[in-house]
């Protein structure tokens, strides 16, 4: 059995009497994109600053392929690519000159370094802007020049730390395009994100930490699964339904409902799944002569899952 291409056991990570991470637990299978979500002071940043091997985890351990990384001077350190939540960009040289420059940090050099250059300022539509200095990029543009000096040395794993931060929706759908070609090629992702849909739109599976420490780890199926309703079902009824509802305890019966309540004619059923369950629902109402005149459905969202288990208060780190 392969090893995956990135695994972290115990990580702990401590800033004075303040522990950040708290025996983080992660396996990342090759081609996998794994959504990282948290509160603000969860501990992505610091975790993935860990996964890195940009920070010392004060205990714990990353493996790479199977073999401890250990961050500065480990040749491991080219299998991975950063695209950081601050932006790491020269303003006063070139868009091509810093790609020349985090390119040679990993160890291109000549031909090779010139190729990777022009292949990814293509990749993050920047050609044409290749000789201008940064400073005079906009944010989205600096935004997707931040993820080619991530790619310049074609990485097998990508760690992605808010990446769309700020930017103007043609910017952040341009880089939606970029990872969904990255996924396409087969590269791993560990992307961190405060917006959901991106989430939903981009990955496989979820982490959700809290507190420094890894509370969910799930499908998006799965995860939505976990919601209080993982789907809900509102169903307008005739009068005379309301009136007569000794048909209610066979709908609390149904496989997949895992609720009904009648209010008035309003029945609103919370199911596993939204559309098994409103064909079970519906099936039994018409069994039992109940005449449906209205139906609406809501099927749990991330954003659902995410406040149930991490709480609706507000976080300032």
């Amino acid at each position: 059995m392969n090893a995956p291409i990135l695994s972290a056991t115990g990580l702990v990570r401590r800033f004075g009497e303040r522990v950040a991470v708290d025996g983080f637990q992660l396996e990342v299978k090759r081609g996998e994109a794994v959504g990282l979500l948290g509160p603000n002071g969860a501990g992505k940043t610091t975790t993935i600053s860990m996964l890195a091997g940009l920070m010392k985890p004060d205990a714990g351990v990353v493996r790479i392929d199977g073999v401890s990384f250990e961050g500065e001077g480990d040749p491991r350190k080219q299998w991975v690519g950063l695209v950081p939540q601050e932006l790491a960009l020269y303003g006063e040289i070139s868009a091509m000159e810093n790609l020349r420059f985090f390119g040679a940090l990993q160890g291109l050099t000549g031909s090779k370094l010139a190729t990777r250059c022009g292949e990814v300022l293509e990749i993050v539509g920047l050609s044409s802007r290749a000789g201008d200095r940064v400073k005079t990029f906009s944010g989205g543009m600096k935004r997707r020049l931040n993820l080619a000096a991530a790619l310049v040395h074609d990485p097998e794993l990508l760690l992605l730390d808010e990446p769309t931060v700020g930017v103007d929706p043609q910017s952040r759908n341009a880089i939606f395009d970029n990872i969904e070609s990255l996924r396409r090629a087969g590269k791993t992702l560990i992307y961190t994100t405060h917006y959901m849909e991106e989430v939903e739109r981009l990955c496989d599976r979820v982490v959700i930490m809290d507190h420094g420490r890894v509370i969910a780890d799930d499908s998006l199926a799965g995860l939505r699964q976990r919601a209080s309703s993982a789907g809900r079902l509102t169903l307008e009824l005739s009068a005379a339904a309301a009136t007569d509802a000794r048909w209610l305890d066979a709908v609390r019966s149904l496989d997949g409902i895992l609720g009904a309540e009648l209010t008035g004619s309003t029945l609103v059923l919370e199911a596993r799944e939204v559309h098994s369950g409103a064909a079970r629902a519906l099936d039994c109402l018409a069994a039992h002569g109940v005449r449906v005149t209205g139906l609406a459905s809501h099927q749990a969202r991330l954003e659902d899952v995410f406040l149930q288990l991490t709480g609706r208060s507000l976080r300032d780190g």
